[in-house]
């Protein structure tokens, strides 16, 4: 997978020309937050702020239909609710927002393909984990939601979610505070963190139209054509040789289960460094959307050096190995193994990083920043291959 491998599917990793778009709209009174930050429009209150966001589990949803048809899981769908709600979740809470949240799930489904028990699994499952969050601590309620009958637009089922909540403007986090002379903490997005009842691959929800592909096997063309966009080239249709119900060695999931490894939350986590920490937060980043390259979008005068990150797991090599994509593509299009990371002074790093680690999840410093004319990002992989972006 290269990128006009890529963009031949109808996806793009860095989403190019949604940015150019929406270059010149207002970016809030605090630009450089991850998420738009509203003034209080509601109380009018001038302490306060609002944050809303939208989201979803992308192409997530066509191989949770393929992985059903072929297994009959329902709690496939759980995964699939949980992808759509925590790319919202911890998106805010990226710009300092972790409690009191109100949440509206919206899905579009073509009704010959996705049934009613379809939508109640995704319906239960968004209250499944919502409840798992507030028996966590964490305030977040559902507001409802829509399911919409769309067959004219939508091939199989498309869950989205949105999220609203109120935020104190002092406790916002700007990532313009991302400067020279800090650290970079990343939190991997691969293993069982305390609260997840299995492994989980890491992969999150993006890039899962390439994954997909890469990775299972030429007869899915034919068995499922329903989750293919006609016009793809043939060649890049189901090109790996996995099928999803294939044990992978070392790990008690199938490659199905690895791929559909539903996003994992850090709201705990994040909720207990803001607890501990939060004044000594410089910058926080949700690598979702762009990778490792996520940062990019947030830096001023400043050059972020990656040369610590570990070593990828399985899946993302897999993915790599199948499609024989650069690994300057990879770290653009894949968390790579670490989809969250804080920037910090380095005084502070150990502190933060036994946060985590009480939560099962592996935490290290992974580099470091310095003054730079303009913005850049270096990635130095294991074997010293050094990966610039701009």
């Amino acid at each position: 997978m290269n990128s006009d491998r890529y963009h031949q599917r109808g996806v793009s990793s860095g989403k190019e020309d949604v940015h150019a778009a929406i270059a010149g709209i207002d970016k809030g009174i605090v630009p450089g937050a991850f998420c738009k930050i509203l003034p209080d429009l509601i109380a009018h209150n001038p302490n306060d702020a609002l944050i809303i966001h939208a989201d979803g589990a992308g192409t997530k949803s066509a191989l949770a239909y393929l992985y059903w048809k072929e297994t009959g899981d329902l709690a496939v769908w759980e995964g699939i609710a949980q992808d759509a709600l925590v790319m919202n979740t911890d998106d805010v809470a990226c710009a300092g927002a972790v409690k009191d949240m109100v949440v509206s799930s919206t899905i579009g489904r073509n009704k010959k393909l996705i049934p009613g028990e379809v939508i109640k699994a995704l319906i239960q499952g968004t209250e499944k984990f919502l409840d798992e969050m507030r028996t966590l601590g964490l305030s977040i309620w559902s507001g409802g939601g829509e399911t919409a009958d769309m067959g004219d637009l939508i091939r199989t089922v498309v869950v989205d979610s949105t999220l609203a909540c109120r935020i104190p403007r002092n406790e916002i986090i700007d990532n313009h505070r991302i400067c020279s002379d800090l650290v970079v903490i990343s939190f991997a997005s691969f293993g069982q963190a305390t609260y997840e009842q299995q492994y989980n691959s890491g992969i999150g929800s993006n890039g899962l139209t390439a994954a997909r592909h890469e990775i299972f096997a030429p007869e899915y063309r034919t068995l499922y054509p329903e989750t293919i966009e006609p016009s793809t080239p043939e060649n890049l249709v189901y090109c790996g040789n996995w099928k999803v119900t294939d044990k992978v060695p070392g790990h008690s999931l199938n490659m199905g289960q690895m791929v559909l490894s539903p996003t994992r939350t850090y709201l705990p986590l994040i909720a207990k460094i803001f607890s501990e920490c939060r004044p000594i937060i410089k910058g926080m980043i949700h690598n979702s959307g762009g990778g490792q390259t996520k940062c990019l979008h947030f830096l001023q005068e400043v050059k972020v050096i990656k040369n610590n990150l570990k070593e990828a797991p399985f899946l993302f090599q897999e993915i790599q190995r199948l499609s024989n994509t650069p690994w300057a593509e990879m770290y653009k299009t894949y968390n790579m193994g670490y989809r969250l990371e804080t920037y910090v002074e380095e005084k502070y790093a150990s502190t933060i990083i036994d946060i985590s680690k009480s939560f099962g999840i592996e935490a290290n410093i992974s580099g470091h920043t310095e003054k730079y004319a303009g913005k850049a990002l270096d990635i130095i992989l294991p074997n010293q291959e050094i990966l610039s972006y701009s």
